[in-house]
């Protein structure tokens, strides 16, 4: 079964829901008229990864001005239960597309934002959402951290998709949980653009045995607007330079990684390739042990279908 994958490389409209929505719409419209049947979005694309922002904050102060600025960032993030989500819906349907969308949510039970990842369905509509359960560094400031619940997987008619965001990749426990569950499309955007991270994309793929689609945004510092210029002076012109990349389940570079520019990272991919390349490992089968260790997650939902 062979299906065409696309990673979006791109830049928000920084802080601004409404556009970014809109150019979101625009670039789904374009790969899919171009054949993609899965089009994945960056970590927290909606309404943008707030790279270099300190939200006023320093141990034991917080500043109004960060405070406004946090308000500022809630303001244009998602409601999972609000009318993006109808929007977002619709858009799969009528393009005829998976959508993978990294957003910062804003959870009306609780009042949380959360770095999140939605998963919607052409046939289905909304299956669920990813939520960040570990959000590295200072992000702790702005996200809070989801429970095992959110450790998602669907079965789709391209596949069984699920994944982690960012560094959450680094957790092995948080990976097994993900390969338990078979998924043969691993997405992880992510707002990492080091060349290392190439190689922590290769090595999930080789020890999953699942397709890494690996996204991140192109965003330098002149692309936030003249009010945060001073929020970000110390940092460099160059500061996101993507890295973008789409791996096989045998560790081969499909395409990717691209750097220093906008665009789209694209390759058809054959599913068939998951099976085969689980004849000499497999991390949840026949190299699994189970005579020597013991492995569960609590609240880990069931395979979703879409």
């Amino acid at each position: 079964m062979k299906i065409k994958v696309c990673l979006i490389q791109d830049s928000p409209v920084f802080f601004d829901k409404e556009r970014t929505l809109q150019k979101l719409e625009e670039l789904t419209h374009t790969h899919a008229q171009q054949g993609a049947q899965l089009i994945v979005f960056p970590e927290s694309f909606v309404p943008g990864y707030p790279r270099g922002f300190s939200f006023g904050a320093v141990v034991g102060r917080r500043t109004m001005e960060g405070k406004e600025l946090y308000a500022t960032y809630r303001e244009n993030s998602i409601d999972v239960n609000g009318p993006e989500i109808k929007r977002l819906e619709k858009l799969a349907q009528s393009e005829q597309v998976y959508l993978v969308i990294g957003v910062t949510e804003k959870n009306q039970v609780n009042g949380s934002l959360y770095c999140s990842m939605l998963y919607i369905s052409p046939r289905a509509g909304m299956l669920g959402v990813h939520r960040k359960i570990k959000p590295t560094g200072t992000e702790r400031l702005i996200w809070a951290e989801a429970g095992g619940e959110s450790l998602v997987s669907f079965q789709t008619d391209i596949g069984k998709l699920g994944g982690l965001i960012c560094w959450e990749n680094y957790m092995p426990l948080a990976r097994m949980a993900m390969y338990q569950k078979g998924v043969e499309l691993y997405i992880a955007p992510t707002a990492d653009a080091r060349e290392d991270w190439s190689a922590t994309m290769k090595h999930i793929a080789l020890e999953g045995r699942c397709f890494v689609l690996g996204c991140n945004q192109y965003f330098t510092k002149s692309m936030y607007p003249e009010s945060y210029q001073h929020l970000v002076k110390n940092e460099a012109e160059d500061f996101c330079r993507g890295g973008s990349i789409i791996v096989s389940p045998f560790g081969e570079v499909l395409a990717g990684p691209l750097y220093d520019e906008s665009g789209a990272v694209i390759a058809e991919i054959d599913l068939d390739d998951v099976a085969k390349s689980k004849l000499d490992f497999d991390v949840v089968g026949h190299y699994a042990r189970p005579d020597v260790f013991d492995f569960s997650v609590r609240d880990q939902p069931e395979i979703g279908e879409g």
